[in-house]
């Protein structure tokens, strides 16, 4: 549209070249040609990238560029435009198309205001970004917005499995405000990548994959994470994520807030998750949320390098129910290899009190405390269960002495006490005494030798015990002797009753 400029006239007339300076005001041109038009001037490496990677579009802009003796651009040239409808081939699976910005050039920056684009389909707003030349190096930094966006699989692969590499999302529905950094090096690779992000996930749907009904007896096929906020910084392929929302698993939603950090390989997190009118409950300590209450869940602990999930802390609360652990750690297989606290202090699904301790000290560890309801133990001793001791993979001693032992509704003992040995994730020796009232005695054994098991107990009043199996009637008074043999998963029992 516009060309001015100043020429020498010393230099004409000594036939040198001429130019001092050139200001060129253009209407809109061809992005493509301009750019091949300046590298005839001079062919920088900012130019060079910059033809290459711009499949079209086109520029509106004020140029002003001023010359040496020798015809050279000098270093304080300066590019002021806008530029529309801009598509850019980068990287295959990368379309960036629809770029609209205002611009500012100088040697070795780049400001970039007012951008507009399509990132694979999505749109993207930013305020600024900027791109300086240092050491042959580009130094990108600028901030980064897009409204509500439904992701496709290709889009959460690219821009959301980097960071969360062992989830299988289905959908992702979200908004997010970024500030981001990176180091572009010769041939394009890049480097030093940083983003501190603000995210509003309205939707996050995953497969459920998790079996814990035993604990969610309403879980669902799909978790789905609604109207979190996130806050997300990630550096060098270290990241942390902290946030809270709506979780919806099982029939209604509860709240959950959480963090989550990879360092060095080393994962750490801290969940805390309210359950208030969805059902919870935990089978083999006969616990059950009850229907009007809330309860509190709070995990806190890591995945080490060695794939071992270490709970550091875990607590339960509900009105006057509480549960603790302390330093509980799972291998592979997901069995408990490592536990040294663990309080109990909660009402049962029987009205039962459950007050006990759980402590290690060195290799040993001793149960102690006033009270304990082992209704559902007595069930899995009778019928030969294992599956709870498979759960384990410790060999340590236990030590127990309780005050009171729940054996029904009914029945109590009192003054419970004696030694466990576990041996290869079972029971392999026991021996453990307690008193009903009335000078009557209960004792139980366990004797393992060359692949047999052999368990004994013996109870001078038989009732909590006979009661539970049906096809005994009638017996009230009188005691129990149990027998039983167990040898390569074929067990022989028998039981006698005497009046």
């Amino acid at each position: 549209e516009n060309i001015k400029t100043q020429l020498s006239l010393m230099s004409l007339i000594e036939d040198k070249f001429s130019v001092e300076n050139l200001e060129i005001s253009s209407k809109s041109l061809d992005l493509k040609n301009l750019i091949s038009f300046l590298r005839s001037f001079q062919n920088t490496s900012e130019l060079f990238i910059l033809e290459k990677a711009i499949k079209k579009g086109y520029l509106i802009s004020d140029i002003k560029l001023e010359f040496d003796s020798n015809g050279k651009i000098k270093n304080n040239f300066e590019i002021n435009g806008f530029i529309k409808d801009v598509e850019l081939n980068i990287f295959k699976k990368y379309n960036l198309q629809k770029i609209d910005f205002i611009f500012n050039i100088k040697k070795s920056e780049f400001l970039v205001k007012d951008l507009n684009f399509e990132f694979n389909n999505i749109k993207f707003v930013s305020d600024k970004v900027s791109i300086e030349e240092k050491n042959d190096n580009f130094f990108v930094a600028g901030t980064l917005a897009h409204k509500k966006s439904d992701l496709d699989k290709r889009n959460i692969n690219l821009l959301i499995k980097p960071f969360l590499p062992n989830f299988e999302i289905e959908k992702i529905l979200l908004t997010s405000n970024n500030n981001f950094s990176f180091e572009v090096q010769k041939g394009f690779e890049f480097r030093n990548f940083k983003t501190d992000s603000d995210i509003l996930i309205h939707q996050l749907l995953l497969p459920n994959n998790f079996e814990l009904k035993k604990f969610f007896p309403k879980q669902k096929k799909t978790i789905s994470f609604l109207n979190q906020k996130l806050k997300l910084l990630f550096e060098n392929n270290n990241f942390t994520i902290q946030g809270n929302g709506n979780l919806l698993y099982q029939n209604k939603n509860d709240d959950i807030k959480y963090f989550f950090s990879n360092k060095n390989k080393t994962e750490n997190f801290e969940i805390t998750l309210k359950i208030k009118d969805n059902p919870f409950k935990v089978d083999y300590l006969n616990y059950k949320k009850k229907k009007e209450s809330e309860v509190i869940l709070n995990f806190k602990g890591s995945k080490n390098k060695n794939s071992e999930l270490v709970i550091e802390t875990f607590n339960l609360n509900e009105n006057k129910n509480y549960i603790e652990v302390k330093n509980l750690v799972f291998n592979e297989q997901f069995q408990i290899t490592k536990l040294d606290i663990v309080n109990l202090d909660y009402l049962d699904q029987g009205n039962q009190k459950n007050s006990i301790s759980l402590k290690k000290n060195k290799k040993k560890y001793y149960l102690t405390g006033s009270s304990l309801n082992v209704d559902n133990f007595i069930e899995d001793l009778l019928s030969n269960n294992d599956e709870s001791s498979k759960i384990t993979d410790i060999n340590s001693n236990l030590e127990i002495d309780i005050k009171k032992i729940f054996l029904d509704s009914e029945y109590y003992l009192t003054d419970l006490k004696g030694e466990i040995s576990i041996k290869n994730s079972e029971i392999h020796k026991a021996e453990l005494i307690g008193s009903f009232s009335k000078n009557k005695k209960l004792k139980l054994t366990i004797n393992s030798y060359n692949n047999n098991k052999i368990t004994t107990l013996f109870v001078d009043e038989a009732k909590p015990f006979v009661k539970r199996y049906k096809f005994i009637k009638g017996f009230d008074e009188g005691s129990l002797d149990f027998y039983s043999s167990k040898k390569s998963k074929k067990s022989i029992s028998q039981i006698k009753i005497y009046d």
